[in-house]
C-alpha cells in the first residue's frame, strides 16, 4: 500500500515537472515511478527508521525558522560598509550515530545561510562546519547541540 502511496507521488511529480497532466503522460510517470521504485527495492526495504510525526514538525519548524534568522544575520553582515567578519572552521563532536542522521545534520547546516559542512571525520564522531561568522565557536556549537541534533534525536528514536 505504501509503495503504491509512493507511486502515486512520483506520478504527479513526473507530470508536474513534464508540464502535461494527459492520461499518457500519468501513465508514463506510473511506470516511471514503478521502476524506479523496483530498482531501489532493496536498498528501501533494508532502511527503516523510527519516526515521531509531531517531532519531525518540530524539527522542520526550528530549520524554517533557523533559516529566516541567519539569512537575516548574512544580510545585516554584508550589508555593513566594514563588514567585521571572521570566517572558521570548527569541530563539532557528533553525538548522533547513524549515517542518516549525520547526513541530515549536515545537510541542514549547509543549507542554512552562513554555515557549510565541509567533512565528517572517518570515525563519524566530528563534524567540521566553515562559519561565516566564527567569533564564539564554542556558541555556534551549543546552538547546533540543543538545536538541530537535539531534534533530529528527539523524531528519530533508536
Amino acid at each position: 500500500m505504501i509503495v503504491l502511496a509512493v507511486n502515486l507521488v512520483l506520478t504527479l511529480i513526473w507530470a508536474a515537472v513534464s508540464g502535461s497532466f494527459s492520461l499518457p503522460n500519468l501513465v508514463l510517470g506510473f511506470a516511471a515511478g514503478a521502476l524506479s521504485l523496483w530498482l531501489v527495492r532493496e536498498q528501501v526495504s533494508a532502511v527503516r527508521h523510527a519516526v515521531r510525526p509531531v517531532k519531525l514538525l518540530l524539527l522542520i519548524g526550528l530549520f524554517f525558522k533557523e533559516l529566516s534568522l541567519s539569512a537575516i544575520k548574512v544580510a545585516i553582515l554584508v550589508m555593513r560598509p566594514n563588514m567585521r567578519l571572521r570566517p572558521g572552521i570548527f569541530a563539532f563532536p557528533l553525538s548522533l550515530t547513524r549515517d542518516f542522521e549525520i547526513t541530515l545534520l549536515a545537510n541542514l547546516i549547509t543549507l542554512t545561510p552562513g554555515t557549510l559542512s565541509v567533512d565528517v571525520s572517518a570515525d563519524r564522531k566530528t563534524l567540521y562546519v566553515h562559519a561565516l561568522d566564527c567569533h564564539d565557536p564554542a556558541a555556534e556549537k551549543r546552538a547546533i547541540s540543543s538545536g538541530f541534533e537535539r531534534r533530529i534525536r528527539e523524531a528519530f528514536p533508536l
